[in-house]
């Protein structure tokens, strides 16, 4: 293992992305925290004596000038989270085309090209670890949510292949597969599952987002942001390819 760890986490300045940005740097990493929003990203990234780096991940541009910023700045990058998301609920017919196409870029793409960005320094140092922030939408599917179920089922796919070939070279990949987590996301979902279901927001968390669950209640960033640290350590060594559910029962069904 590498003496001075540097992380970087994508889609850093809330949510989970902050919360394994937050729980990396309490573990004694130096984090490189990347969004599209400065000023929270700034403000967390000064907080946790890290890095903050703007960057729109949705085009490869933008992907590969946040991964040279981390190199030209450390020289080395052991961690990469991949966390960035956004989500868009509607049924098939009504989809746009331009939504598919950025959750697509965002969600998997970037994922993609990150890894790829980092892996041969990775290779050369002999240790590193690639951890998705994946969904239980990885491993089951919801209807309208088409764009993100199958981002989500392609994170899955990559997980599993670069873990094949990073086993080699000292180097793990896993996919966190969380259910419903207390985020602004999961908020602004709430609104919009109101509307396309016609019913209360109330009645959304109860019948849709926590029927499926064994634990009635949404999950905190916290607890998913210890899991990412847990993957980063000796213990976790052997542990690559999978898809570790936290997700209060959802995926036993």
């Amino acid at each position: 293992m590498p003496e001075q760890q540097v992380a970087l986490i994508t889609g850093a300045a809330s949510g989970i992305g902050l919360a394994a940005a937050e729980a990396l740097a309490a573990s004694g990493r130096q984090v490189v925290l990347a969004d599209l929003n400065a000023e929270a990203g700034t403000t967390a990234a000064k907080r946790l004596g890290g890095l903050f780096v703007q960057a729109d991940l949705s085009t490869r541009e933008g992907c590969k000038t946040l991964t040279d910023s981390v190199l030209k700045k450390y020289g080395h990058c052991d961690i990469l989270v991949n966390n960035a998301g956004i989500q868009h609920v509607s049924p098939i017919e009504d989809f746009c085309e331009e939504k598919w196409d950025l959750i697509i870029s965002l969600m998997l793409t970037a994922p993609f090209l990150l890894t790829k960005y980092l892996w041969s320094g990775m290779k050369d140092r002999t240790w590193g670890r690639v951890i998705n922030i994946n969904s239980v939408h990885g491993l089951r599917a919801s209807e309208f949510k088409a764009a993100y179920v199958s981002a989500k089922h392609g994170l899955t796919g990559l997980t599993k292949t670069a873990a094949l070939e990073g086993g080699p070279h000292g180097i793990t990949v896993n996919s966190i597969c969380p259910a419903y987590v207390r985020t602004p996301l999961v908020d602004g979902q709430i609104d919009t599952q109101a509307k396309t279901h016609g019913i209360a927001r109330e009645e959304v968390i109860s019948n849709i987002m926590l029927k499926k669950a064994a634990v009635k209640r949404l999950i905190e960033p916290s607890e998913v942001g210890d899991l990412v640290v847990y993957l980063c350590s000796d213990s976790a060594a052997c542990l690559t390819g999978t898809m570790l559910t936290i997700d209060c029962g959802w995926t036993a069904n």
